[in-house]
């Protein structure tokens, strides 16, 4: 359990320097949804920022937060698996985990995701064409991380 949570503080500190960087992630994915003629359709999986990265930037300032943004999200998939070894489940912690696995779907639609209080993710994203373009994508990261803290507390609490 300690590794659990030593892995969650360490990707709690990745986010925190990407948030820093949100702006520059909105810009990125702008740039390269132009790129790739895609301007109309929220931007909707992690497949498609890969698809982005990999096909239509060509900025390293861009790459380099899309890039930020996929690792955190491969991070937290593999602490998922971690938690599935570190602890046999119940229903509700079984419940959270099936929950992030789902959310860290590579072609999971979080288009509707919204993070909410205590997170202002998506209250920084002033227009509200931007807010239905970008909410899930930068509502994602901070939704796994709380399922993953709740884990974490049930899981401990019925130890």
């Amino acid at each position: 359990m300690d590794e659990v949570v030593h892995t969650l503080r360490k990707i709690e500190g990745n986010y925190k320097l990407f948030q820093q960087q949100q702006f520059t992630f909105i810009r990125a994915l702008e740039r390269t949804r132009e790129e790739a003629h895609d301007l109309v359709k929220p931007v909707s999986s992690i497949v498609q920022v890969q698809f982005y990265k990999e096909r239509n930037c060509y900025n390293s300032t861009d790459r380099r937060i899309l890039n930020m943004f996929i690792s955190i999200c491969n991070d937290l998939r593999h602490l998922c698996h971690k938690m599935e070894k570190v602890h046999p489940g119940d229903c509700v912690t079984n419940g959270l985990l099936a929950k992030c696995k789902q959310l860290l779907n590579d072609s999971n639609d979080f288009t509707a995701l919204r993070a909410t209080y205590p997170h202002d993710v998506v209250n920084y994203l002033r227009l509200e064409e931007v807010k239905n373009r970008y909410g899930g994508v930068v509502s994602l990261i901070p939704i796994v991380i709380d399922t993953i803290k709740e884990w974490i507390y049930h899981s401990q609490w019925n130890m």
